[in-house]
């Protein structure tokens, strides 16, 4: 159903996550590339970040229990984790190609207004759509109640809404002040660097934040995923995630644009934005863009929730992480 009060503000969240992440250390939050560089060339900012998702995980139980992300069971049959693992290597394979995912490419990428970006987002959300259509002829899912149309609103509690404004304010602020926070004290009570341990606390905050946005937003739900693909198939449709472009993109767009880059990071030398242009899109591109979407429509997962329900579900998580490992190592 659709969840106009929870998604914005985990849409909101998103916004936190990325753009603290890269006016403090001055990288761009991009999921796929962070777990491929975990399990290849691991760095202690990208295990910072994962420790800090993957603490969404009790944080939200204490919380706000109610938004948990429901799942299917984890495979049981060599069937079902062979489907997995060939899931998880399309998905990596896929953004290997094109050079990054719905964190990467929508999230930042088109908060940056580049070309390849939309690109990448006008050829894997289609076929996402388009896939999830053709696996599902009848549209409906649990998300849905029969009889009910999923565009219809509902709204928590008064209780979850409480919670939900305190843990996004708390979030949101520690966000912003900790790593400030964690420099100051250092540079006048130690003899370590204050910006390196600025740089590791911003990690941990930004996975963290980032974690909780994915959660409240709906977006690590599978099944809400799957009813937001369910357009233009209105009875169906769940348009809950249309606004994380409407409270995580155009927020970003807001502060990049008016920020500017000019200025260092707060914690680092420079900013390390992607480079690439429309004139670097080529066929290479544009087919790992769309094996990736395939992919999302067939799992419902892209590599940040992926990384969430590894939390939640372990064995799951053996093989999507080995088969997203595996099709990173597929050249073209």
């Amino acid at each position: 159903m659709f969840t106009p009060v929870e998604t914005s503000v985990g849409a909101f969240l998103l916004h936190q996550a990325t753009s603290v992440l890269l006016f403090n250390n001055g990288s761009v939050l991009g999921v796929s590339c962070l777990l491929r560089q975990l399990l290849n060339a691991p760095l202690k900012s990208t295990l910072f970040f994962f420790i800090g998702m993957a603490l969404s995980f009790p944080l939200l139980k204490v919380f706000l229990p109610e938004l948990l992300p429901t799942y299917d069971p984890s495979p049981s049959g060599w069937q079902a984790a062979l489907r997995t693992f060939g899931v998880a290597a399309l998905t990596g394979w896929g953004t290997k190609n094109c050079n990054g995912c719905t964190s990467g490419h929508m999230l930042c990428g088109l908060s940056h207004l580049k070309g390849h970006s939309i690109i990448a987002v006008c050829t894997f959300v289609p076929a996402a759509i388009l896939t999830y259509h053709f696996m599902h002829p009848s549209p409906l899912t649990e998300q849905c109640p029969a009889g009910i149309p999923c565009y219809t609103p509902t709204y928590p509690s008064s209780t979850t809404i409480t919670s939900l404004l305190l843990v996004a304010s708390v979030a949101a602020i520690s966000a912003q002040a900790l790593p400030r926070l964690v420099a100051y004290f250092t540079a006048h009570f130690s003899k370590y660097d204050p910006a390196f341990l600025a740089r590791q606390t911003t990690q941990f905050i930004a996975g963290l934040t980032f974690g909780l946005g994915l959660h409240i937003s709906g977006m690590s739900t599978p099944s809400k995923l799957f009813s937001f693909f369910a357009f233009p198939n209105l009875e169906a449709w769940d348009p809950s995630l249309a606004l994380v472009m409407v409270f995580g993109v155009l927020p970003n767009i807001v502060v990049y644009q008016s920020r500017g880059f000019s200025k260092p990071p707060r914690f680092g030398e420079s900013f390390r934005l992607p480079n690439s242009t429309v004139r670097d899109v080529d066929l290479r591109f544009v087919v790992g863009a769309a094996a990736f979407g395939v992919a999302w429509g067939l799992s419902g997962m892209c590599p940040g929730p992926a990384v969430l329900r590894t939390v939640a579900q372990p064995a799951w998580g053996v093989f999507w992480i080995g088969g997203f490992w595996a099709g990173g190592r597929v050249s073209w």
